[in-house]
Formats: structure tokens, sequence, C-alpha cells
């Protein structure tokens, strides 16, 4: 029962503040907002017991992505965010609705299509342990993700040294 209640708050955050990440006119506080959100997903994945991927989720993307989302807001000119306020257009609202449930519709048909393939298969859900998943994040083998994760970084690497290279002031 007690899961139940930190999962509902977690998600509440984790809900809240992605809207208000993508409402707001403010870029720093959108960036707060999605700090926020991370933190709270990280929160799910304490919650479920993967403790290796909830401090993955802090240290990479709450502590990594977010700073350097940071440093990006800092590095650019004051004069250039304060001439940019966009005005909700009716069109865009519209479209951005109808996007947003072609993506709900294609979520929900996924997992029903899914539910059904496991409730046909005879197979009962399992519990994926945590070594399976280790194995596979950091396997070189076929389905392994070390060298896309290897990429990532490289990427994250350079990004910092192209943001201290564009801060210089020579």
């Amino acid at each position: 029962m007690a899961n139940i209640i930190v999962f509902a708050i977690l998600a509440v955050v984790i809900l809240g503040s992605a809207v208000m990440c993508v409402t707001t006119k403010r870029i720093m506080r959108a960036a707060t907002f999605l700090l926020f959100v991370l933190f709270g997903i990280a929160g799910i994945y304490f919650l479920l017991d993967y403790t290796f991927l909830g401090a993955a989720q802090i240290s990479v993307y709450a502590g990594g992505v977010t700073m350097i989302y940071i440093f990006a807001i800092q590095l650019v000119n004051k004069r250039t965010l304060q001439g940019l306020v966009e005005r909700m257009k009716g069109s865009r609202v519209v479209c951005g609705a109808l996007l947003s449930l072609l993506g709900l519709a294609t979520v929900v048909v996924v997992f029903l299509k899914n539910s059904m393939i496991n409730s046909f298969s005879g197979m009962p859900d399992q519990e994926v342990s945590m070594e399976i998943v280790g194995n596979s994040l950091l396997g070189a083998e076929r389905n392994g993700y070390v060298l896309p994760f290897e990429f990532i970084s490289v990427f994250l690497l350079a990004c910092i040294i192209g943001g201290l290279l564009i801060s210089r002031k020579e």
C-alpha cells in the first residue's frame, strides 16, 4: 500500500513538473522543472528496486544533462532571451493537441497489443532480474548497449569542451 502512495506522489510530481516545464515562459524555470521530472523518474527506479538505474538517472541525467542545459542557457546573451516571447496561436495548439492524441493512441495500441500477446502465449509474467538488466546495458554482444553508452559519454564530453571553448573571452 505504501508503494502505491509513493508511486502516486511521484506520478503527480512528474506530471505536474512536465506540464510546467513545457508551459512556462522562463527558460531557467523550465530547466528547474525538468530537473524535478528527472528526479521523479529516479524515484520510480528506486521504488522498483533498480538502484543502479536510479543512481545513473540522478548522476547522468539529473546532474549532468541538466547542468549542461543550464550552462548553455547562461552562455546565451540576456538580450537575445528577453526578445523571445512566443505567442500561442490557435493552429499550433490544435496541431499540438492532435499530435498528443496520436501519440497517446499509439501508446495504448502498443500496450494492448503486447498485453494480448502475453495473455495468448500462456507464459506467466516474469520479473526481470537486475542481473539481466545489467548484462543488457553493459554487454558488448549483439543486444548490448555498451557501445551506444560510450558514444553518449563521448558526445557529452564534446558538448562540455565546446561549451568551454565558446565561453572563452578571446
